[in-house]
């Protein structure tokens, strides 16, 4: 096998490196022709915003349900046995559901969010003119 080892790459790299600062034409200020210019995000931000609150709402409102149900289950199936901890588990879970339930809110909300900025929202603004326009992320 010959390998020529002063190459810094491969023959057969499936990926060509490329200049890691080069942006698409498209992003320029369509005023100034500014390149200076940033997302602004503001569907996805709120977005983000209103998934995780209600996801978290959502799933603890689940789990505190499903903890019922189970509490009330263990309850009938071991009347014999108390515990005085079932209200510890009925708070995890509760807590558990939450954040799980929080995190896939922001992630559906955001996504959700960045397709209302691509087809609605003008998504970027000039640093220099302030001027706000609309960019297709695809």
């Amino acid at each position: 096998m010959d390998y020529d080892s002063s190459s810094p790459t491969f023959d057969d790299e499936p990926f060509q490196h490329q200049e890691a600062f080069t942006r698409p034409p498209n992003l320029d200020c369509p005023a100034c022709q500014s390149r200076r210019t940033v997302a602004r995000d503001t569907g996805k931000k709120a977005g983000a915003a209103i998934g995780t609150v209600a996801g978290t709402a959502g799933g603890i409102s689940g789990a505190l349900s499903g903890a019922i149900s189970g509490a009330e289950l263990g309850a009938a199936i071991a009347a014999a046995v108390a515990t005085p901890t079932m209200p510890l588990g009925v708070v995890a879970g509760a807590i558990l559901g939450g954040l799980s339930g929080g995190i896939a809110g922001c992630a559906v909300g955001a996504a959700l969010g960045e397709a209302v900025d691509d087809a609605l929202l003008r998504n970027r603004r000039c640093l220099g003119c302030g001027h706000t326009f609309r960019v297709s992320r695809r």
